[in-house]
């Protein structure tokens, strides 16, 4: 096996170990030493597995690593997510390119459990994943009842 270069979230750190998971593909990589990750953190870096048997990898360099900020936001969905969701029925999603970088994803959800979704979509770490994939550092979560909007931003 040869070095694989990507972008990983962190899913699992001690002192002496972590676990990465590759955001484009879901392999996940054990380290068999912790260079300083912590969990929750996206690592953009070179991995290669250690010999004789490569099942564990080290870290052969880190060219960025930063945390998501994941945040639920008091203002309401945009115009855009209001025309998104025309026609969603509750359970189904919508997605769109934001202008610049990111994504915008809107879900239809029952009103009574709006606040659930949000904080669910808030706490879920395939959000952080969701975010390291399309390169943002920022998620915004904006909602009205039986409508969550979701903006991956930069």
């Amino acid at each position: 096996m040869s070095e694989k270069t990507s972008t990983f979230l962190v899913t699992h750190a001690e002192e002496g170990s972590a676990m990465l998971s590759d955001v484009h593909g879901g392999q996940v990589h054990t380290l068999s030493d912790n260079p300083g990750v912590d969990v929750g953190e996206v690592v953009e870096a070179t991995v290669a597995p250690d010999p004789p048997m490569d099942v564990t990898y080290s870290v052969v360099e880190v060219e960025d690593r930063y945390t998501v900020d994941v945040h639920a936001s008091e203002e309401d969905p945009t115009q855009q997510a209001h025309e998104l969701a025309e026609g969603l029925s509750e359970g189904d999603l919508a997605t769109a390119e934001r202008a610049g970088d990111g994504e915008i994803h809107v879900l239809a959800v029952p009103e009574e459990q709006t606040e659930a979704a949000v904080e669910d979509v808030v706490e879920d770490m395939a959000t952080v994943e969701r975010a390291a994939r399309v390169g943002a550092k920022r998620v915004e979560v904006r909602s009205e009842p039986g409508l969550v909007n979701v903006r991956y931003l930069p």
